[in-house]
C-alpha cells in the first residue's frame, strides 16, 4: 500500500459552508469520543476526573482540533510506518523518553488508532488518560521520591495492541499484571480503544461524504485560519523585542527544599516568537523533570501558545480562538542542551513532570505581561495537585483513591480571576458522595479557602479547601508544586496563597510536603487540603470597596484581610456590614503613602523570602 497524499494538494478555495460543516464535525468527533470514555471507563481518575484527553490529526501527525491539549500520534508513525498499517490496528505506548515528547509521565496511557479511505491512511484518531496505576514503587505510580523512571511502573513504547481486529492478549496480560488495579486498568483501555475505533469511523465518514481532496483542504484551511489569528490579531499587542523571565519549582521530593529553575528569553517579531529555554537549570534528582524538547517542540508549543488568547479583544473573542497545529508555524522553540529541567536525559525520574510543564505557561505569560499595555495579561494561575491515600478498607481489601484537585485562576486587567477551576479542560474534584460510597473516608467539608486568592484591583480566584476524615488506618500521598510560592501577581496585584495539605494532631495541623509516598494517617484522623489561589491583578487599594463587602459578605475574602490588604475599613450598620467609606479614604491615603517603593509588575509573595535566606 502506498500513500498518494503527497500529491494530493489542497484545493485552491474552500467553500465556506463545507468548511464550517469539516469543522464543527471535527468538534463533534472529539466531543462525542471523550463522552464515550466517560460514559464507559471504571476508574476515578477517568469517568470522575475526567483526566483523559482526545486529539485528532491528519495523517502528517497534526492536530486539528483546539478544544483540548493531547498526545501525539508522531511517535507512532516514527515506528510504524503508515503504508505498513491496516484497518482495525491499534496502538498503545506511555514511555515517557520514546514518544515524541507527547506522553509526560507513565500513568498517561495512550491509544492511536489510524482513519482510512479508500485503502489509505487519512488521518489518526488518539486518547490518553492518567490511569490510577500502573505499576511502580508507589501505589498510583507517582512516587514522589523516585529518581528513576524504573521506580515509576511500566514503560510501553509504542506497540501494536490490536493487530487488524486481533488483540494482542499476550501484551494486555503483561499490562495486567504490572497494576495494582488490574481490571480497571483493563476496563480503561477497553473504553479508550473502542471510544477511538468508533471516532475513526466517524472521520471515514467525513471523507467519505466530501471527498479526501476537499477534506484535506478543509484540514489545511482549518490551520492556517489558527496561525493567521496568532499572527494577525494576538502577536501585533506584543511589543517587538526581547523579554525575559524565570519561574521555579521549589522542591523534587529529594533534595533539600531549593528553587529549580526553569529559563525564558522570548524575542518577538512581527510574525514569529522564538521562545529560548537556554538557562535552565540542571535535570533534578527527583521526578520534576520533563522531556520537551521532541518533535522540535511541538506538543510543547500546543500547551502554552493558547494563554495568549488572552490578549484578544474580548473574552467572548478569546473564547472562539481553538488552538491547533497551525500555532507551531508561529513559534520557534531553542532548547538548551541535554541534562536539564526540561531537557533530561533518560532514566530521569519525571512523574512530577507537571511543575516545570505548567511553569512553562506561567514563563510565557511573564515575558508577555513584559511586553504588552499595562501588564494586561493574566496573573498566574492554579496547578496542578494530585492528592489521595491508599491501604486496606473496612472490609479488609485494598484500596486506593486519588484525585486532582483545581484551584484559582489569576486575576485579570477587566476581571476577578475564576474560583476553583482545572487547567486540565473539564477536569473536575471528586464527588463527596462517590467518595464515601466506594472509599473508607468521609468527606467533611468542600468549600473555597478564604483569602487564599491574591489581593489586586481584580482579585485572583480563590482556592478549594477540602477535609477528609479517616476511617481506617492508611497512608495518604501528594504530588503538588507551589507549596512555597505562591501563583504571582501582575501590575501591583499580590501572589496568592500556596498549595498546602495539614494533618490534624491533637488538634492542631501539620502541614505535609508537596511531593509525600506514604504519610500515614491514623483511622478518625483529619486531613486537609488547600490549593492555590490565583494571583491578583492591579493595585488592592485601586479595588472598588464595594466589591470588598461582596467578598467579605461571602466568606471570600476576611474583614481582617478587607482592612489589612485593600484598606477597605467595615462596620455594622444594623442590617449587617457596610463600608465606612470616610475612614477607607483616610486608610488608604496612609498605605498609599507607606509606600517607599514602587509596586512590582510582577510579585511572587512572601515564601520568596525564604529561599533568598537560604542563599
Amino acid at each position: 500500500m502506498t500513500n498518494t497524499a503527497e500529491q494530493t494538494a489542497p484545493a485552491a478555495g474552500v467553500d465556506p459552508i463545507v468548511l464550517q460543516i469539516v469543522e464543527g464535525t471535527l468538534n463533534s468527533i472529539e466531543a462525542e469520543i471523550e463522552y464515550a470514555i466517560e460514559r464507559t471507563a471504571r476508574s476515578p481518575m477517568i469517568r470522575e476526573a475526567h483526566d483523559y484527553r482526545v486529539g485528532l490529526f491528519d495523517w502528517k501527525c497534526r492536530k486539528l482540533t483546539g478544544r483540548s491539549y493531547s498526545a501525539m500520534p508522531d511517535a507512532v508513525v516514527r515506528d510504524f510506518p503508515i503504508e505498513t498499517m491496516k484497518p482495525g490496528d491499534v496502538y498503545f505506548m506511555n514511555d515517557t523518553y520514546d514518544t515524541e515528547g507527547s506522553i509526560g509521565h507513565l500513568p498517561d496511557m495512550c491509544s492511536t488508532v489510524p482513519v482510512f479511505h479508500d485503502g489509505e491512511v487519512v488521518a489518526f484518531i488518539q486518547a490518553f488518560g492518567h490511569h490510577d496505576d500502573i505499576g511502580g514503587k508507589v501505589p498510583g505510580s507517582m512516587p514522589g521520591t523516585a529518581v528513576s523512571v524504573f521506580e515509576e511502573g511500566l514503560m510501553i513504547p509504542p506497540i501494536k495492541l490490536v493487530d487488524a481486529g486481533t488483540r494482542n492478549e499476550d501484551a494486555l496480560k503483561i499490562i495486567r499484571r504490572n497494576t495494582r488495579v488490574p481490571e480497571m486498568l483493563a476496563a480503561d483501555i477497553d473504553s479508550e480503544m473502542q471510544a477511538c475505533i468508533m471516532g475513526a469511523e466517524r472521520m471515514a465518514e467525513l471523507f467519505e461524504r466530501f471527498g479526501r481532496e476537499t477534506v484535506e483542504a478543509c484540514f489545511q484551511a482549518i490551520l492556517d485560519k489558527c496561525a493567521n489569528i496568532f499572527r494577525e490579531e494576538l502577536l501585533p499587542k506584543i511589543n517587538n523585542g526581547t523579554y525575559s523571565w524565570e519561574d521555579y519549582v521549589e522542591h523534587d521530593g529529594v533534595t533539600d527544599p531549593k528553587l529549580h529553575k526553569i529559563a525564558l528569553t522570548m524575542t518577538k517579531t512581527d510574525d514569529k516568537i522564538v521562545l529560548d529555554f537556554n538557562g535552565t537549570d540542571p535535570q533534578a534528582l527527583g521526578p520534576i523533570n520533563w522531556p520537551a524538547d521532541y518533535a522540535d517542540g511541538k506538543f510543547l508549543i500546543k500547551w502554552i501558545a493558547p494563554v495568549l488568547r488572552n490578549l484578544a479583544d474580548s473574552p467572548e473573542r478569546a473564547a472562539e480562538i481553538h488552538c491547533n497545529e497551525g500555532v507551531c508555524d508561529v513559534f520557534e522553540v531553542i532548547f538548551p542542551p541535554k541534562g536539564t529541567l526540561i531537557t533530561p536525559i533518560r532514566p530521569a525520574a519525571t512523574n512530577a513532570r507537571s511543575f516545570p510543564l505548567l511553569r512553562a505557561i506561567g514563563l510565557l505569560a511573564g515575558c508577555v505581561v513584559q511586553a504588552v499595555e499595562q501588564g494586561r495579561m493574566p496573573a498566574d494561575q492554579e496547578t496542578i495537585r494530585y492528592t489521595g491515600f491508599y491501604g486496606d478498607d473496612l472490609e479488609g481489601k485494598p484500596f486506593l483513591s486519588r484525585e486532582v484537585l483545581g484551584g484559582g485562576s489569576g486575576g485579570r486587567y477587566y476581571a476577578d480571576g475564576s474560583d476553583a477551576i482545572h487547567i486540565v479542560p473539564n477536569s473536575r474534584n471528586q464527588p463527596a458522595e462517590f467518595t464515601e460510597t466506594r472509599f473508607p473516608i468521609l468527606v467533611e467539608k468542600l468549600g473555597l479557602w478564604t483569602d487564599s486568592g491574591g489581593a489586586g484591583t481584580f482579585r485572583g480566584g480563590l482556592g478549594y479547601e477540602k477535609e477528609y476524615r479517616l476511617l481506617v488506618d492508611c497512608s495518604t500521598i501528594v504530588t503538588a508544586d507551589r507549596v512555597r510560592l505562591g501563583c504571582y501577581g501582575v501590575n501591583g496585584g499580590e501572589a496568592g496563597l500556596p498549595f498546602g495539605v495539614y494533618v490534624d494532631v491533637e488538634g492542631r495541623d501539620e502541614k505535609l510536603g508537596g511531593l509525600v509516598d506514604n504519610e500515614p494517617i491514623k483511622a478518625g484522623q483529619v486531613l486537609r487540603v488547600r490549593t492555590t489561589g490565583g494571583g491578583g491583578w492591579g493595585d488592592p487599594l485601586d479595588r472598588d470597596p464595594a466589591r470588598v463587602l461582596v467578598d467579605v459578605t461571602q466568606a471570600k475574602v476576611s474583614a481582617e484581610a478587607a482592612r489589612n490588604n485593600y484598606g477597605v475599613v467595615l462596620v455594622e450598620d444594623g442590617d449587617g456590614l457596610a463600608v465606612d467609606e470616610e475612614a477607607t479614604k483616610s486608610l488608604r491615603g496612609e498605605m498609599r503613602a507607606a509606600r517607599t517603593e514602587p509596586l512590582e509588575m510582577i510579585d511572587r509573595g512572601p515564601g520568596m523570602s525564604m529561599f533568598e535566606k537560604r542563599s
